[in-house]
């Protein structure tokens, strides 16, 4: 028996999603992880930040991945498998690559509680509705929805993946330190990484065209945003050499 798509808990999960990302522009408060954990009270425990970014990030892609497994040969071709192959190719680096090779502070358990609850929900919600409720002609693969929203995609995730590398550089193992990121995109602005992404899942609100996504492309902006803001402020005051001309997000802008 088929699934039947019901838009209520769409449309609600949606909401919510677009609710948290007005709540966080609206707190300004950024995620008390990395640079921000020292805000953490120190009876909390942390996790290591390669086990932590692991199991929060293996929920969006395993559940994506585990939906599609269940669907017809016939269907793996269809642009909203095709879309939700994106979303899973995303965070298969994010689990397995990302998450290996990060050399990150330890994790606050609180933090990496709400992180895998997020992404669980977040990743059911986008597979979900692109399985079972969205609805494209083959000639979605030629609209310039389609077109120029894959190209943002790549290119957001190829921004992120480099800018990832060059922080990455700026530690040796077993380093907590930090210094001032060089190269790429952080010539302009304190949040490369943040932009990249932000980049990345727009483009993927373009080409699927779905209320999900705008919902989780407009709370990637409210949260990474607000990161990249206390991120630029972090190393102003740190460093007294920071680059007055660089911004925090958007290159000449913000």
């Amino acid at each position: 028996m088929p699934i039947m798509c019901y838009q209520g808990p769409v449309l609600a999960g949606s909401a919510t999603l677009a609710t948290m990302g007005a709540l966080t522009l609206y707190l300004r408060e950024p995620g008390n992880y990395g640079k921000h954990s020292q805000t953490v009270s120190s009876g909390i425990p942390l996790l290591p930040a390669r086990f932590a970014w692991f199991l929060q990030e293996l929920p969006s892609f395993v559940v994506p991945v585990g939906m599609l497994a269940w669907q017809p040969l016939s269907l793996l071709g269809q642009p909203g498998n095709v879309l939700l192959g994106l979303f899973s190719a995303h965070y298969f680096h994010r689990t397995f690559i990302y998450s290996l090779l990060t050399r990150g502070r330890p994790f606050p358990v609180t933090i990496f509680l709400r992180a895998i609850a997020f992404c669980m929900g977040n990743g059911f919600l986008q597979a979900y509705y692109l399985i079972y409720c969205a609805e494209y002609s083959e000639e979605w693969y030629t609209d310039a929805r389609f077109s120029l929203g894959v190209f943002l995609f790549i290119l957001g995730m190829g921004i992120n993946v480099h800018s990832d590398c060059l922080l990455r550089q700026l530690r040796k193992p077993g380093e907590i330190i930090y210094r001032i990121p060089q190269g790429g995109l952080f010539t302009y602005v304190s949040g490369a990484n943040f932009l990249g992404e932000i980049i990345e899942w727009m483009g993927y609100a373009l080409a699927t065209w779905s209320i999900p996504a705008f919902a989780f492309a407009f709370f990637s902006l409210c949260f990474l945003g607000v990161q990249a803001f206390y991120h630029h402020r972090f190393y102003l005051k740190t460093f007294k050499d920071y680059p007055k001309s660089r911004k925090a997000l958007i290159p000449f802008i913000f």
